[in-house]
């Protein structure tokens, strides 16, 4: 369905964009200035039905642009709604069960501590020669 959706997007995008091209301008423009005022739409349905039908057909064009557009876009945000991880059910894992005799609280003895326990004496800061 969405690629049938997005070929007819398509198709209206090429159709919309060529209307558009062969509509004439409203003040002659650039093809009045060298000569081109008339048109071969001009000739073939004559110069006031030819904007019409062009003009109808461009706003309808660009309409179903737009309903095919926003149709893709509500197709497109359907099917990427977040889940939420509070919603999902919660199974903790069991812990393991703790072993039968505790390890003890220090095992490096204070004799073979690598960090000494008083901190080490900061030297005294050389006092300034007084000015004179």
């Amino acid at each position: 369905m969405r690629t049938l959706l997005l070929v007819l997007l398509i198709l209206d995008s090429i159709l919309v964009v060529a209307v558009i091209l062969l509509q004439a301008g409203k003040g002659g423009g650039v093809a009045a200035s060298f000569g081109g005022a008339s048109s071969s739409t001009d000739a073939l349905f004559g110069s006031r039905q030819a904007g019409n039908l062009l003009t109808k057909t461009s706003w309808w064009g660009g309409g179903v642009f737009l309903f095919l557009a926003f149709l893709l876009s509500l197709m497109s945000s359907g099917s990427q709604m977040p889940e939420s991880v509070l919603e999902g059910q919660f199974n903790p894992q069991p812990l393991p069960s703790a072993p039968a005799t505790l390890p003890p609280a220090n095992p490096i003895p204070q004799e073979q501590s690598p960090i000494p326990l008083t901190p080490a004496p900061t030297p005294a800061a050389p006092t300034p020669p007084p000015q004179q």
